[in-house]
């Protein structure tokens, strides 16, 4: 079996693992990710590339890999206020790996809705070999039911380019909680645009006094959201959800529940969501022991995430092809008349 990696990050070409969450991942995480901790630290960005497109290479499973960055925040008047130094990696950077890795990589593009050029940059991006769209509207503070950005969400549309917005809780970067819910899916929806539904829902801190909770196997304690996604995958022609990052102990224990799901399977895609790290032996999933030992021991950062999901989703599960079904060749500029 062989797949396709709807979701993978870029860092910023300026990262140094400075942050406090930068330095535990670089010290307990690196080589589990198929990086060298002092390369990491000592030329941070270069060996990042280096080891990514190094173990998509090598992979068993994961054919190419979907790259983005994360574009600024913005003001209302489209001036920038914030870059994150680890996360926010621009599309011309996306561009240059992709350039530079083809046969590992596919470009998507990260344009916040607030630029004052948005329409004209998806034109660009897209020219350029970019093949969908990646939002983080709950760390720029966006709400994505404004209907100023209805044009925004029509160039989608109209180019055939997929919207990844990201649904659920974010730890590695500052968030907008309110931002982070479901409900930031209606207006693109109505809109038309095709949208993929990242982490599917899982995450948040729902129990704040019974802490233990948050890591339940029980459905009853899941996320609101995530039950409300499922629902929606059934009556929305142009909405999927995927995988990504759902190895994290928030969102793995939902992980027999969602392989029960069968109705929804066809509107699932396969992600991991690199470089954010996952744990295997101390997780809140069900896998025994054994399975456990036989995971750690695979080097390979996307096989080694590809088979934990394998015991909950077989080869033939059809969320290692249902990328076919969003990854489109983008429509050209229309002409003018």
């Amino acid at each position: 079996m062989r797949t396709i990696d709807i979701h993978t990050h870029l860092l910023n070409p300026q990262v140094h693992f400075d942050r406090l969450f930068d330095r535990i991942s670089v010290r307990f995480f690196a080589r589990n990710l198929g990086a060298d901790p002092v390369q990491l630290m000592t030329r941070p960005f270069a060996a990042y590339v280096d080891s990514m497109a190094r173990a998509v290479a090598e992979s068993r499973f994961v054919e190419k890999a979907c790259l983005f960055g994360v574009d600024a925040r913005l003001d209302e008047q489209g001036r920038e206020i914030d870059r994150d130094k680890t996360v926010c990696a621009m599309t011309e950077d996306v561009l240059a790996v992709a350039a530079r890795y083809p046969d590992q990589f596919i470009p998507f593009f990260s344009i916040n809705p607030r630029r004052p050029d948005a329409l004209e940059l998806i034109d660009r991006y897209t020219e350029s070999g970019c093949v969908g769209a990646k939002f983080l509207q709950n760390y720029w503070g966006v709400d994505l039911n404004d209907e100023r950005f209805i044009p925004y969400y029509e160039k989608l549309k109209e180019r055939r380019i997929p919207l990844i917005i990201h649904i659920g809780s974010e730890y590695s970067i500052h968030s907008f909680a309110r931002f982070e819910r479901i409900e930031m899916l209606n207006l693109p929806l109505a809109t038309g645009v095709t949208v993929i539904a990242a982490h599917m829902g899982l995450g948040r801190i729902s129990h704040k006094l019974r802490v233990w909770k948050n890591l339940s196997k029980n459905p009853g304690c899941f996320d609101a959201d995530y039950f409300r996604l499922l629902e929606m995958l059934q009556t929305h022609p142009n909405l999927y959800g995927d995988v990504s990052a759902i190895l994290s102990p928030m969102r793995a224990r939902a992980l027999r529940h969602l392989s029960g799901q069968q109705a929804v399977h066809h509107k699932i895609l396969f992600g991991t969501d690199y470089p954010v790290p996952f744990l295997i032996r101390f997780n809140s999933y069900d896998l025994q022991t054994p399975t456990k030992k036989n995971l750690c021991a695979i080097r390979n950062p996307f096989d080694r995430y590809t088979a934990a999901l394998l015991n909950y989703f077989p080869e033939e599960s059809p969320i290692y092809r249902n990328y076919q079904k969003v990854l489109l060749q983008p429509q050209p500029v229309a002409s003018p008349g």
